[in-house]
């Protein structure tokens, strides 16, 4: 939840003619990956729960993308994305952890 609300606070400065574009893209990826844990969990299910935190991974890596395209494109500065991607790095750590408990009790 917290990378989705730096998610958003950082794309609040992009242009409006982005606002279907980039600034959509990494609003719903962001959001998504809260979602597919929260949703993965609930459904009580071992192999459920992995399978959508896998998706949530999906959903971090194209943040990323995103963000670094822009950078790239010049619709943020690196600075400012900086401390955001590396709340991705951490919590693309935490998710492989999970799983690969997960995984490890035979699920």
């Amino acid at each position: 939840m917290t990378l989705a609300e730096a998610c958003y606070s950082l794309t609040h400065s992009f242009p409006r003619e982005e606002m279907f574009g980039m600034t959509s893209q990494i609003r719903r990826a962001a959001a998504s990956i809260a979602a597919n844990i929260a949703e993965g969990h609930g459904r009580e299910a071992a192999g459920s729960f992995i399978q959508h935190l896998r998706i949530a991974q999906g959903s971090l890596k194209e943040v990323e993308t995103h963000l670094l395209l822009a950078v790239r494109v010049k619709l943020a500065r690196l600075e400012v994305v900086d401390p955001v991607l590396e709340q991705c790095q951490t919590i693309g750590k935490m998710l492989r952890a999970l799983i690969r408990s997960l995984e490890g009790k035979g699920v």
